[in-house]
């Protein structure tokens, strides 16, 4: 898609329900739309969605290894609820490797640390992913509320990192609109979650900042 092809169905989409978007998204995939997921809070929306419209599509997880029990519970749920195609990609290191070789995980304070750590347990597992499964469409759980950097996108971009068209059904809806998704599907939800690539939420993991794409370049 062109720049002005985006633009033009940004508007047109921006009307659509997020189910709409799911189908107009993956038929235009050839086949080759991804969702991802870290089974975050709220992520089951996006899943049970996707999974409506393309049952077997890959579901891609990086597994990092640091989640909390209740995350794995809640995907281990989920993944039996859905029925998904879950397609997980671990590190390179276990987590008891880059402690030992690296220390303790970072805290907020260590961007430099952060982005080390998220280069190495997250975006190469990612990259990796992506490179296998090749997709035309990812699919994402992106909304503008969630930090300052994503109110500059939109339902559809251009992926400069991954090479694919990104598609975030969900991206102008609210916690509200999401609590109603759950409640309306019986789907449950997961506040215990906690991602040390991100140490809190008003920053970038790096899959969809400009540095997670010099990083994938420079692999």
């Amino acid at each position: 898609m062109t720049p002005e092809e985006i633009s033009r169905w940004n508007v047109a989409l921006r009307a659509r329900s997020p189910l709409d978007i799911v189908r107009w998204a993956v038929a235009r995939s050839a086949g080759r739309a991804v969702v991802s997921t870290n089974f975050r809070p709220y992520e089951a929306a996006i899943l049970h969605l996707c999974t409506s419209v393309q049952p077997d599509i890959p579901v891609l997880w990086v597994d990092h290894g640091y989640n909390r029990p209740a995350t794995y519970r809640h995907a281990e749920e989920l993944r039996a609820r859905l029925k998904f195609n879950l397609q997980a990609y671990l590190p390179r290191l276990t987590p008891a490797h880059r402690d030992v070789i690296h220390g303790a995980l970072p805290d907020p304070s260590d961007e430099a640390g952060l982005q080390q750590f998220s280069k190495q347990m997250k975006l190469e597992p990612f990259q990796r992913g992506m490179r296998e499964l090749a997709p035309t469409i990812w699919l994402t759980a992106l909304r503008q509320v969630q930090n300052p950097n994503r109110a500059g996108l939109d339902i559809v971009s251009l992926d400069p990192n991954f090479g694919a068209v990104k598609v975030s059904p969900f991206f102008y809806a609210s916690d509200t609109d999401l609590e109603a998704y759950l409640t309306a599907h019986q789907l449950p939800n997961e506040w215990d979650y906690f991602d040390p690539a991100k140490a809190d939420e008003k920053r970038e993991c790096g899959l969809h900042a400009a540095w997670g794409g010099q990083a994938v370049a420079a692999r």
